[in-house]
């Protein structure tokens, strides 16, 4: 078994149930949900497929949560998912997580997020253009990637200083976008619902189911389709992170995985109900207006703003940028007050650089942070950020599928450590969980094959590595 010494003896407590909620929930919240409908209309077509896209998606994402709270309360660390892959399966399992997150997972999407502010920030300010100031072949600063980057820096900068600070802006971020998200909701639905656009979506069974058969070949679109809906959904693991930093773990981690990943899922299905109140889920590819052009075919795949667009015009683009922005900006300031966490805890394990494993004066991993920001701001300058998330799809949920298997492997290897949670609904949900991830993992080897493999090869990247630190530690 590795070493299970606390590895977060300098870290202080300062995390409420609330606050652990708005870092699930802040961190799940980014740019997609305003975003990914449309990709997912294209594939399956009708709007009955598109919410039960978000339905199952959203249903994956909870059970997973629900077993995550087991490992979660158990062992109340900072790390946490790495400790817990690292417990269940060893060290190199650990690593090649940690590893993936910190080239990728965690890094890549802090600056996709970031860009999504500044892109959507230029809207408003047209000094964020998407233009190379100096670069070439895509690689190189802009005005858009200079926001990006101001971001993380900015940021970055602010968790430096405490965890105090850090969990002020996210708690304030995060009940903005949520009001965000029920202010979209109440207006299309509500107040200013499109006749024409309930009728072409809910009108009659044929509008709402579509007209296609269900077979393999549309099951295997449907499985792909729901990488949009997971990874808008994606982070909730997050707070596990900075578990040792929780006043309360044993009983606020499962209760904030747990409400945090239900309310924004419940939030998601609503906003997707309101692009449906307002927009047509097919449209028409190359129509000149908003409404024709619909769900599917909404400009730049910008749905939330075709929806606004719709109720006020033009104004409606301002206002949703700005909604946008204040996610986003929320979302980065999650990723970063908790990723720096991991980074921590693999120096802890002497698997990385022995300074990222040392606490400030601020009682934060001031180095790892400084790490983690500067390669999320280098990842914005090669432009790649977004394809390297694509190719991470696979390997986010392998170690997902690994994750909630290790309630099973722990249950068997260590029956007798105290577990103040237990998963809801053991063994069903969380075997269900390794199915579906499991079935979708199949799925996608299938159907996007140029995807998977590549994330397949960024993880295993990772082993030399593990190897060549466990020699140096054991040369020591």
């Amino acid at each position: 078994m590795a070493n299970t010494a606390p590895q977060s003896v300098g870290f202080k407590p300062g995390l409420s149930l609330f606050d652990s909620v708005t870092i699930v929930a802040g961190s799940m919240i980014g740019s997609g949900i305003f975003i990914v409908s449309a990709d997912i209309s294209r594939q399956v077509g009708s709007p009955a497929a598109l919410l039960l896209v978000w339905l199952v998606s959203g249903l994956m994402t909870i059970a997973g949560a629900l077993a995550y709270g087991e490992l979660a309360a158990m062992m109340p660390e900072a790390g946490g998912q790495y400790i817990y892959l690292r417990e269940a399966y060893g060290g190199l399992w650990a690593f090649l997580f940690g590893w993936t997150l910190l080239l990728v997972i965690q890094t890549g999407t802090i600056a996709a997020v970031a860009v999504a502010f500044a892109r959507f920030g230029g809207v408003i300010w047209p000094v964020f253009g998407s233009n190379l100031w100096f670069g070439a072949y895509g690689i190189g600063l802009s005005g858009e990637r200079a926001g990006a980057i101001a971001v993380i820096v900015i940021l970055t900068a602010v968790n430096l200083r405490g965890l105090s600070l850090g969990k002020l802006l996210q708690n304030s971020f995060t009940t903005a976008k949520i009001l965000s998200l029920i202010f979209i909701i109440a207006l299309a639905v509500v107040i200013a619902p499109n006749r024409t656009a309930i009728h072409a979506n809910f009108g009659s069974a044929g509008a709402f189911f579509g007209s296609g058969s269900i077979s393999i070949a549309s099951l295997g679109v449907f499985g792909a389709a729901m990488v949009g809906g997971l990874f808008s959904a994606d982070a909730w693991a997050s707070v596990t992170f900075a578990a040792a930093e929780v006043r309360n773990p044993k009983r606020d981690l499962p209760l904030a995985l747990a409400f945090g990943t239900g309310v924004v899922i419940l939030l998601y299905l609503l906003t997707n109900v309101a692009y449906l109140f307002e927009l047509s889920a097919a449209g028409t590819a190359g129509a000149t207006n908003v409404f024709a052009r619909g769900i599917a075919h909404a400009t730049s795949d910008r749905v939330a703003a075709a929806a606004m667009e719709m109720v006020w015009g033009g104004t409606g683009a301002a206002i949703t940028a700005i909604l946008v922005m204040i996610s986003t900006f929320g979302c980065a300031n999650g990723l970063i007050l908790t990723g720096a966490r991991v980074i921590y805890a693999m120096a802890r394990d002497r698997v990385f650089f022995e300074s990222a494993g040392e606490l400030s004066v601020a009682n934060v991993p001031a180095v790892a942070l400084v790490m983690q920001g500067a390669w999320a701001a280098l990842l914005t300058l090669t432009g790649t950020y977004s394809e390297l998330l694509d190719y991470v799809i696979f390997a986010q949920l392998l170690f997902y599928v690994l994750t909630v298997a290790a309630v099973f492997t722990l249950r068997r290897s260590r029956p007798d450590v105290p577990r103040p949670y237990r998963a809801w609904g053991y063994p069903v949900i969380p075997a269900l969980y390794i199915v579906s991830a499991g079935a979708l993992m199949i799925d996608l080897l299938i159907q996007k094959p140029r995807f998977t493999w590549p994330g397949l090869l960024i993880v295993l990247s990772g082993v030399p590595v593990y190897y060549w630190t466990a020699r140096r530690q054991s040369a020591d």
